[in-house]
C-alpha cells in the first residue's frame, strides 16, 4: 500500500498523527475534502494497516513510570525466537527490536524507579533461558522529535 499512497492520504496522516482524535469532519475540512471522501480514506488506511490505530500519548513520569532506560540484550542465537517472545511480555517493554551489531536486541523500558528497573533487568530478563548478557543505558532526559 505504501506505493500507493497518495497525497491526501499523506497529508491524513499527518494529521491525524497530530490528533488522533480529530473528527471526520475537522479532517475533511482542513483538506478539502467530503467528509465521505475523508472517512472512505482512513478506513481504507486502517483495512490496509497503514493505520494501526489510535492510542494515547501517555506522560510516563506522570502515570508512575519515572524511570526510562534503553535495555540491550545479547542472547543465544538458536533461541532468539524464543528469548523474543518472553521479552515482549515483560511488563514495562515499550518497545522492542531485533538488531545487527554489538547486541541482539534493543528495548526501551519504563519503570516506577530505579529499583522496580534494577528488579526487571537482573531479576527477569538476565535470569531467562538464552540471554548471554545485557547493558543497561539509563535516559535522564526525553526530548520529543520535531
Amino acid at each position: 500500500m505504501a506505493g500507493t499512497l497518495d497525497d491526501i492520504d499523506r497529508r491524513i496522516l499527518a494529521e491525524l498523527t497530530q490528533d488522533g482524535r480529530m473528527s471526520m469532519r475537522t479532517l475533511a475540512e482542513r483538506l478539502h475534502i467530503s467528509r465521505a471522501n475523508a472517512y472512505a480514506r482512513v478506513e481504507r488506511l486502517r483495512t490496509a494497516e497503514v493505520i494501526r490505530g489510535f492510542r494515547a500519548d501517555v506522560d510516563p513520569v506522570a502515570a508512575g513510570l519515572g524511570t526510562t532506560a534503553y535495555v540491550t540484550v545479547n542472547l543465544n542465537q538458536a533461541e532468539w525466537r524464543d528469548v523474543a517472545d518472553r521479552l515482549r511480555a515483560l511488563p514495562g517493554v515499550v518497545h522492542i527490536a531485533l538488531v545487527g551489531g554489538e547486541f541482539d536486541v534493543i528495548m526501551l523500558v519504563r519503570a516506577e524507579d530505579n529499583a522496580a528497573l534494577g528488579r526487571l533487568v537482573l531479576d527477569e530478563i538476565q535470569g531467562m533461558p538464552g540471554v548471554v548478557n545485557t547493558r543497561t543505558l539509563l535516559v535522564f532526559e526525553e526530548a520529543e522529535p520535531g
